[in-house]
């Protein structure tokens, strides 16, 4: 996929993320994909159904859950105290507020998104949260504004299928990790071919489904990148919400949500 393409593609992603960020609704699903607007109590509810517990779900600033995810990153990053965080695509801070909680005021969660109207968003979520171990840095997942070997553990939710550079986002995760620092993802990735109609359609693309790549694919570049310790795990019942993404389709013909597991090597 050449630059060009991969800059129609950003921009297309950008633009529908940014709609969401300055919408006063939240929410992923009962439209065209997982990037439609819903109202705050959904996103809760489809939350819950993700694998966040009630008390999660409560205990973020109002606006920061956009239901926008596909699983729970937390329930696999074994956060300790004093570590420091690095959120793939923060969009209005949700994942980043519940690491803060489990890293503690010696730990540090650093939030990346390349849409500014959800930098904005999520910083001032934060100030009305009071969350001081918490900051939001604008930028692309490809080319992450941080330093080489200063991250503990990355945690994603539904935002690297939406990379048409995925090679380019585990090259760099595995840059700002430091040795023996770890991957923590939930994304939508990919069981069979799609079709070529279901690949160039972008709002299925915005949507968190027809980027998504293979598993085996996903395997191989976090094996060609250098991680160790790789572990994807698909859920075939995420099938029930992603059929919701795009109804009328055969999506679920071809995609699944899954946990991606990897540590970067500690020597």
């Amino acid at each position: 996929m050449d630059a060009m393409k991969n800059d129609t593609i950003r921009q297309a992603v950008r633009e529908q993320y940014g709609r969401v960020a300055e919408s006063n609704s939240a929410g992923c699903g009962g439209g065209s994909g997982c990037c439609e607007a819903a109202p705050a109590t959904d996103a809760e509810i489809q939350s819950q159904a993700l694998g966040y517990s009630a008390d999660e779900v409560g205990a973020v600033p109002q606006g920061a859950n956009m239901g926008l995810g596909c699983g729970n990153p937390q329930a696999i990053a074994a956060l300790q105290p004093g570590e420091t965080v690095l959120d793939l695509g923060s969009g209005g801070g949700f994942d980043c507020f519940l690491a803060a909680r489990q890293i503690g005021a010696t730990g540090q969660v650093i939030g990346v998104d390349m849409t500014p109207a959800m930098i904005s968003k999520a910083r001032a979520n934060a100030e009305r949260g009071g969350y001081r171990n918490v900051e939001f840095r604008l930028g692309e997942i490809e080319h992450l504004p941080a330093a080489d070997a200063s991250v503990d553990v990355i945690i994603s939710n539904c935002v690297i299928n939406l990379s048409p550079d995925k090679a380019r986002v585990f090259a760099d995760a595995f840059r700002v990790l430091k040795p023996g620092g770890r991957l923590a993802i939930s994304d939508v990735v990919a069981f069979a071919d799609m079709p070529e109609s279901v690949r160039q359609d972008m709002a299925l693309y915005t949507g968190c489904m027809a980027g998504a790549s293979k598993v085996e694919e996903i395997e191989a570049l976090l094996r060609t990148t250098g991680f160790t310790q790789i572990r994807l795990a698909p859920k075939d019942e995420s099938k029930t919400f992603i059929r919701d993404w795009a109804p009328g389709t055969d999506i679920t013909d071809y995609v699944v949500s899954a946990t991606i597991e990897a540590v970067k090597p500690a020597a």
